[in-house]
Parts: C-alpha cells; structure tokens; sequence
C-alpha cells in the first residue's frame, strides 16, 4: 500500500475546532432511498453537536429526524494545495423542548434563508473524523 505523508488523520477535538471555524457544511442523508446531499450554514453547540436552523415544513426535517445522518465541512486552498475535511456522523433530532428552542434562537445558527418560522435541527456527533491535506513536495509558493 502506498503511504502518502500528505494526509494527516485529525483528532475529534481538532476537528470540532475546525468545523467551528467555518459557516457551511453539507447534510448527507437518504431521500427516497437515494443519497441526498445539502449545503447549510451551521454552528457547533456547547455539547459540540452540529445545530442547523430550518423551515419546520422543510423536506429535509422530514427526511432527517430520528435519523443517523453525516454532516461534513472542509476547507481547502488550492494555491497551496492544502486543507481540511472533518465528517460527523450521528442521529439527526428536532429540538422539541421550548426552553432548549428559545435558547437556541438566541445562540444558534440563523439561517441565510429568510424563515418566518424556525426548527432547530442537532446532529449529535457521535463520531467525528478528519484529515488534513499538505503540499509536501518541497515547492515553494510566492
């Protein structure tokens, strides 16, 4: 097997500080029994489940609760050919309880959709998983 020292496995504290870095990420989930895929914005919880924020008739409140979902956010320059990739996968819950719902939406995500009404969607991350890409071919970049 070919070992390419490029690629760094990351830790589940290095990977939930990167996802905490960034704004977008992508749901994957099953839609008719078929693989979906879905970009939104997001933020960590203290708990560091990943909180999306969506309209309550959405399909993908209906196709992700009570679910084991993959959420996955990167980074990636490729000027230097460099970056990052950090997958959480866990069960996908509505949040239900009206003082969690009211706590989050003074410190959840807010949604770049414009929502009259809003569900507040937690990814527990049961397992988080990344790596890290580098240029290790020696050039060097102005």
């Amino acid at each position: 097997m070919f070992q390419n020292d490029a690629f760094r496995a990351l830790g589940r504290q290095e990977c939930l500080r990167l996802l905490a870095e960034v704004p977008v990420g992508r749901v994957v989930y099953t839609r008719h029994a078929l693989p979906a895929v879905l970009p939104i914005n997001f933020s960590l919880d203290t708990d560091a489940s990943v909180l999306l924020r969506t309209s309550p008739d959405s399909d993908l409140v209906r196709a992700i609760d009570g679910v084991v979902v993959a959420f996955e956010a990167d980074e990636f320059d490729a000027a230097t050919r460099s970056g990052w990739s950090v997958v959480v996968t866990g069960r996908a819950t509505v949040v239900t309880d009206p003082v969690e719902h009211e706590r989050l939406l003074h410190t959840g995500p807010t949604s770049w959709m414009p929502l009259r009404d809003a569900v507040f969607v937690r990814i527990e991350s049961e397992m988080a998983t990344g790596r890290e890409l580098s240029d290790r071919r020696g050039i060097t970049r102005p």
